[in-house]
């Protein structure tokens, strides 16, 4: 069985560390993190093992570097003098934003075999989206790491041209669609909606409403138009929304985050 090592517990580290323990196993997994104490406390919870980053770069099948963009060409100074001594194949995974493929291999100064890999949290809960691009992995290899991380939800493909943008859907989509529940519950809440009941409504209507649209195949237009009556009180709310650009702004939020993206490069 593979060997994945996981170089960083972030948030997003330890998402997909999680869903790789459900299909691959504990044992199979090795955690590092610059606090120590909290690889520990990840590996303890996973049945995994705690290590360190050269160790995980002298014996991992794929080293998943998890750490934040501004701290990843020190991460790869620290690993690049054991990749090269090792005589045996790896493959390396990339979850940060903005860095390409070509600019994690300049840093690294080889042709290393590469997956990157951009999640969303709701991977913690096998509900979430993880998007990947890879160059010079085998078939086999991509295939055993794609399974290796089916429960952490949806697996996408897409061309690292369009990583930037996809990330700014998906990766940062989840602080939209919070921010949106927020909303929605306060409404509720300044209507007389206990807080509880007000955020149960709001997420079960945000779940409810992606399945119906999943499910039914029809375009997201129609199904709006079809809660909206005549002069009834959903067409004067979604008036409501328009007039503050309520969909505009949701646009301009995805091309901000996208533009960032590009800035880290």
């Amino acid at each position: 069985m593979a060997k994945f090592g996981f170089i960083g517990a972030g948030n997003m580290g330890s998402a997909l560390a999680a869903a790789a323990a459900e299909s691959v196993g504990g044992e199979n997994i090795l955690i590092s993190n610059r606090t120590p104490e909290k690889a520990l406390s990840l590996a303890e919870r996973l049945g995994a093992k705690a290590s360190t980053n050269a160790d995980i770069a002298y014996c991992a099948d794929y080293i998943i570097l998890g750490v934040k963009p501004q701290m990843m060409e020190s991460v790869i100074t620290g690993i690049a003098p054991v990749l090269r001594e090792r005589k045996t194949s790896f493959t390396l995974v990339s979850m940060a934003a903005g860095l390409t493929i070509d600019t994690l291999r300049t840093i690294f100064g080889a042709d290393y075999p590469f997956i990157r890999v951009m999640p969303n949290t709701p991977c913690s809960v096998g509900e979430g989206v993880m998007l990947w691009t890879s160059d010079g992995v085998d078939d086999a290899s991509l295939s055993a790491f794609l399974d290796a991380f089916r429960c952490a939800g949806d697996l996408v493909e897409l061309p690292e041209r369009l990583f930037d943008a996809g990330s700014a859907l998906s990766g940062c989509g989840p602080a939209y669609s919070f921010m949106f529940i927020e909303a929605l519950a306060d409404g509720a809440v300044a209507c007389g909606i206990p807080r509880k009941t007000a955020y149960e409504l709001a997420c079960a209507t945000l779940k409810g409403s992606a399945a119906l649209m999943q499910t039914s195949g029809k375009h997201p237009g129609e199904l709006k138009d079809a809660v909206c009556s005549p002069g009834g009180s959903t067409i004067e709310a979604v008036r409501t929304l328009e007039e503050g650009a309520f969909r505009a702004s949701v646009m301009d939020a995805v091309i901000a985050a996208r533009d960032k993206n590009r800035e880290l490069r």
